[in-house]
């Protein structure tokens, strides 16, 4: 008898364990940000550290400029392109104004918003218990920022935009993914990113320091093993598995933002973040039990 590949819903441990992983790195490199950002524009970091990030592409370069793109396809680059470079320039001012907890918090708010536009947009209907999650996740988002108890700072509002701008690159995913494979998307946005992260980068310009282009060199590469573990991840169990355990990522960066950057431990951020992803999570399980998939993992549109 041949043998047969184990369905992804066969090693759930294994999706769990490189679930993890990716979110280690996605923490590490919201530190390193953290760390190394103030007085670097927020513009020329994020070009840096997608125009460091191509050089991993290197190899591949032969098999992309392979690809032949029609103008429909090329038009839906550009405009996803254009959304996720608004999003990483907003995500990179962010981190520099609010706690690393309040960001991963309010970044969780991406799916919902994917499968809001997906209502508007494209003609998804949601039902009433999706609706009931969507709701809780937006009330998990108002315990976080509280507004009206507090000051809310230019940093929250970037990183709504930042969520609102991703929901949008990915919506636009849909049809280029019926086009092109995987793999070559993800190296075509590194590359229209980069392209139109410059003209914002070079308007803001402070020549970088050598540590600098160390630190965001690092960030380039946690950023994009970060995205190869969640590959990972997602082959090894459904995102039904794997999708509660982005959780963990809010612990971390609580963690990390009272130990290493003394932001101090904040219990509205912590219930309201687990009000987002517990929604989250129940918004996958229902289109996984409906066999289709609308809303992205919590960490698949990060940097």
């Amino acid at each position: 008898m041949a043998d047969t590949a184990p369905s992804p819903a066969s090693r759930p441990l294994v999706g769990i364990f490189w679930m993890v992983v990716t979110g280690l790195l996605f923490v590490g490199f919201t530190a390193v940000v953290k760390a190394t950002g103030g007085r670097l524009p927020a513009a020329e970091s994020a070009f840096l550290r997608y125009a460091l990030g191509l050089i991993f592409f290197l190899p591949f370069l032969p098999r992309v400029l392979r690809i032949r793109l029609d103008g429909k396809t090329l038009g839906l680059l550009v405009v996803r392109g254009v959304f996720h470079t608004a999003g990483v320039i907003a995500w990179f001012y962010a981190m520099t104004q609010i706690p690393i907890a309040e960001v991963t918090a309010i970044n969780y708010l991406n799916p919902v918003f994917v499968t809001l536009g997906a209502a508007l947009f494209l003609g998804e209907k949601l039902a009433f218990r999706r609706l009931m999650a969507i709701s809780v996740a937006l009330l998990g988002a108002l315990i976080v920022l509280r507004p009206g108890v507090r000051e809310l700072l230019p940093g929250h509002f970037a990183m709504i935009g930042t969520a609102v701008s991703f929901a949008v690159a990915y919506l636009i995913l849909g049809p280029i993914a019926k086009r092109i494979e995987p793999f070559v998307i993800v190296v075509l946005l590194s590359v229209t990113v980069t392209i139109g992260l410059t003209p914002f980068a070079l308007a803001v310009w402070v020549p970088p320091t050598p540590t600098e282009v160390m630190w965001l060199f690092a960030v380039a590469g946690l950023a994009t093993a970060g995205h190869f573990t969640m590959t990972l991840a997602f082959a090894a169990a459904p995102l039904t598995v794997t999708q509660p355990v982005t959780f963990l990522q809010l612990v971390w960066s609580v963690a990390l933002g009272a130990i290493v950057f003394g932001e101090g431990v904040d219990p509205w951020v912590i219930a309201g973040g687990g009000m987002i992803i517990t929604a989250v999570s129940f918004i996958t399980w229902r289109e996984h039990k409906l066999k289709r998939r609308v809303t992205p993992g919590a960490n698949e549109a990060k940097g």
